[in-house]
């Protein structure tokens, strides 16, 4: 039974990973998102009609001005995520990064309003707070335990054993 909840969670991982190679290879490799305007694009979209007001001069005031650091940042940031959870290492610091990048995302992006019932936040957040979970999952988790590269070095897989 062990053996089948580390496969489940290994392929989670690796289908998380795979999303956020998807989410950054177009930001990655090419230009429209950090040199062209596509990251400035969004945060506006955001201030439009999606962020928590207590976030709005946060990126007003310093994403906007620094838009084009903080693009690649994102870009780079998410292929970082991605190989790490698909290879299966560094995946608590991944993790743990994407975690706090998914928040932010909620927060600049998923407000439903002032006079929305309680359940239309948990709703309006289901896009990010989703992949928060599946991150703080592997945080907390032995999410290499199966399918991962490290595994195969022999070195965690051998004090394993020896803890046994």
């Amino acid at each position: 039974m062990a053996r089948r909840n580390d496969l489940a969670l290994a392929l989670l991982r690796i289908a998380v990973g795979v999303l956020f190679l998807i989410f950054a290879q177009y930001k990655v490799f090419g230009t429209q998102f950090t040199l062209r305007g596509g990251f400035q694009y969004w945060i506006n979209r955001f201030l439009g009609g999606g962020a928590y007001p207590w976030m709005r001069p946060v990126l007003t005031g310093f994403v906007l001005p620094h838009a084009t650091a903080i693009a690649f940042l994102v870009a780079y940031g998410e292929l970082a995520i991605g190989t790490a959870l698909v290879l299966g290492i560094c995946v608590r610091p991944a993790s743990a990064f994407g975690v706090l990048y998914m928040l932010t995302l909620l927060v600049s992006s998923n407000y439903p309003g002032p006079t929305a019932p309680l359940w239309q936040y948990f709703g309006a957040s289901l896009d990010h707070s989703v992949l928060a979970l599946c991150f703080a999952t592997f945080v907390f988790s032995d999410a290499t335990a199966a399918l991962a590269v490290r595994r195969s070095t022999g070195s965690r897989a051998s004090s394993k054993a020896a803890q046994a």
